[in-house]
């Protein structure tokens, strides 16, 4: 028996601090693991194209690759990692979280507050910059998927006919799954991106050793060189360069699942080691074997392992359009909530992993678009010019924000904050100038599709403002009609309404025809309004507010997150800890159903009218969204204009 007072541990079970340690040392790095499957897929998986894609370019129509090419284009790659990945995103933009949470509308809101508005040139930048992440949703699943695909074709010309319906089939299974969630594969989703990370490192340093001279790259000079000898051809080449660093806005926009930490300590200890390993291993090789360029990345692997790694290839690119998909998801979600989209339907696919969202709508959108680029161009290397200008539009919108963000919140003075961030808007506009030469080969694609969301987004929210201002002025102030009715009280009924409105200072249009077509008052009427804050999450402490108006009527406001689901019986549960006996048997739910005109006198183009009106109608029945059992809901039928 352990005797206490002889210095032995009384209990085998006490934890020391330095278990404690362990303990938490332990949970970093799973964490950091696991950011490896869900933040690096789509980077993780560039070396299958953007280094042919930048030596195609770099020769200029078809002429010989010659060691300054060589060197001049790894030298590009491993500047254009090193300051537009690990500069821009791993140490500073993985600092920018709202409240944890990361991507280019976290971004937004948190520049609107630190600007203390919602600043219309800041949200012109949120609104572009989300719209070109759709416009990168839509590729990266058709060129990840069809350049591992293509593998086949190494192992033997006769798999060349079935490489555009193995991808297709591939594309439309990994789309048709998403309704059942990802909670039960994406436990694989670490350990094989891992594998892969590992796998192209391995097969990249066994052909370092080809020409081991192509290490001579890391100089910056032979970019520089290539871009000022080359001219037109150099600038071509930086578009097809950036295709090494699409998918680092999965780095940012996935922060709050993992931490900053961790996603910097994945990027430092594996991914960044094994790209670079495996750029130069691709660069050795041609220079060895010139004719390698056709699929230099396959060309790296051994005949006996060709299947196993397109296997391991498609794994990965999989994986990489199941975070873009999930993003895409999030992004739509967030959009939502700022009120720059309708509602539209999202369930939830897991009960244990909040942020798991499936988006019906959403989905089928991505799988058509997807698989019409798929027939459209038919090939990786045609659709590779589409991508980079999407990714770099995205990129650039996040440097200016930052800037707003440097400037405002960290009150760095304007010189200071522009001195930081003029390298990465070089950078950028560089890139972006680079692909913008490439919009008759496709780049075209994503101005289009990101065009459409922009302009979308921006009839939604004028639409929608003034479809307000045309209420208000039918409104009657809500303290005025109080004051009224305790003069001349209609016939009071038992139980609780509750009155959705978006302005709480005026009497919701369902109270007033209820007042008028019923002519009864409930002895307890709520008005209801639910507020979207600026940050991610609202904790449950601060969800309910509630106001007394007079003995039969009181507001209350329901604050979340652009990144809560709203879940009106839930939260007015809470409002029981404030003193409110909620019963949900007794209380009935109040909505107006609008059905929109188009008016002679509207603030918009007659098109603008028909299109802000179909996305009304597109629109999630707000009984749904807010989750409120239908058993409980009354619906009062309005007409207005816009």
């Amino acid at each position: 028996m352990n005797n206490p007072t002889n210095g032995t541990p009384a209990s085998s079970g006490a934890q020391t601090p330095a278990d404690q340690g362990s303990r938490e040392q332990l949970s970093f790095w799973a964490l950091a693991l696991g950011s490896v499957g869900v933040v690096y897929g789509d980077i993780g998986t560039s070396p299958l194209y953007a280094f042919r894609e930048a030596l195609v370019a770099a020769q200029g129509g078809g002429g010989p690759v010659t060691r300054a090419i060589v060197l001049g284009v790894l030298s590009l790659i491993v500047w254009s990692l090193i300051v537009v990945v690990t500069v821009k995103y791993v140490v500073l933009l993985l600092r920018m979280d709202n409240n944890g949470e990361g991507g280019t509308l976290s971004l937004t809101a948190l520049a609107f507050r630190a600007v203390g508005r919602r600043s219309t040139a800041v949200l012109l930048l949120g609104i572009v910059g989300a719209a070109m992440f759709y416009g990168s949703s839509l590729i990266t699943p058709a060129l990840s998927v069809l350049s591992a695909v293509e593998g086949l074709k190494v192992v033997t010309p006769a798999f060349e006919p079935y490489i555009l319906p193995i991808t297709i089939a591939l594309l439309v299974a990994l789309f048709a799954v998403q309704s059942r969630g990802t909670g039960k594969v994406s436990v694989l989703f670490g350990p094989i991106t891992i594998a892969w990370f590992v796998a192209i490192a391995l097969v990249g340093g066994l052909h370092i050793a080809d020409d081991p001279s192509v290490l001579a790259a890391i100089n910056p000079y032979y970019a520089i060189s290539f871009i000022v000898s080359h001219k037109l051809i150099g600038l071509i080449t930086m578009g097809a360069v950036f295709l090494v660093v699409t998918g680092s806005e999965a780095l940012y926009a996935d922060l709050g699942h993992f931490g900053r930490k961790p996603v910097q300590a994945a990027w430092f200890v594996l991914v960044l080691p094994a790209l670079l390993i495996n750029y130069f291993g691709q660069g050795a090789l041609v220079l060895a074997h010139p004719e390698a360029i056709e699929n230099p990345f396959y060309r790296l692997v051994p005949d006996v392992l060709l299947l196993p790694m397109v296997g391991l290839a498609t794994a990965a690119t999989v994986i990489a359009s199941q975070a873009v998909i999930t993003g895409a998801y999030s992004i739509t979600h967030q959009a939502i909530q700022l009120g720059l989209l309708p509602r539209l339907e999202i369930r939830h696919t897991s009960a244990a992993l909040y942020g798991q969202i499936y988006m019906p709508r959403v989905n089928i959108l991505l799988l058509i678009g997807v698989l019409l680029l798929v027939g459209l161009f038919r090939t990786s290397s045609d659709l590779a010019g589409a991508y980079v200008l999407a990714v770099a539009a995205t990129s650039l919108v996040a440097t200016l924000l930052a800037f707003v963000v440097v400037w405002k919140m960290w009150k760095w003075k304007a010189w200071s904050a522009a001195l930081l961030i003029s390298p990465f808007a070089i950078t950028d506009g560089a890139f972006l100038f680079a692909a913008s030469m490439k919009l008759t080969e496709g780049a075209w694609l994503p101005v289009l599709f990101g065009g459409v969301i922009v302009l979308a987004m921006i009839t939604w929210r004028r639409g929608t403002g003034i479809l307000m201002q045309k209420t208000r002025r039918t409104e009657v102030p809500l303290e005025s009609l109080v004051h009224s009715l305790e003069k001349k009280s209609p016939h009071v009924v038992p139980g609780t309404a509750v009155f959705l409105t978006s302005d709480p200072d005026f009497a919701p249009t369902a109270l007033l025809h209820n007042l008028k077509h019923n002519k009864v008052l409930h002895e307890h009427n709520v008005i209801l309004t639910i507020i979207f804050a600026d940050t991610p999450r609202v904790p449950e402490s601060e969800r309910v507010t509630i106001t007394p108006v007079s003995n039969l009527f009181s507001r209350v406001a329901l604050k979340y997150g652009y990144m809560d689901q709203p879940n009106v019986p839930k939260a007015l549960a809470i409002a029981r800890r404030h003193g409110w006996t909620f019963d949900i048997m007794s209380t009935s739910f109040f909505l107006s159903r609008r059905a929109i005109k188009a008016s002679i006198h509207s603030g918009m183009p007659r098109w603008q009218d028909k299109l802000f009106i179909g996305l009304a109608k597109s629109a999630t029945d707000a009984t749904d969204f807010f989750q409120i059992p239908t058993g409980r809901v009354m619906e009062v039928g309005t007409q207005v204009t816009v």
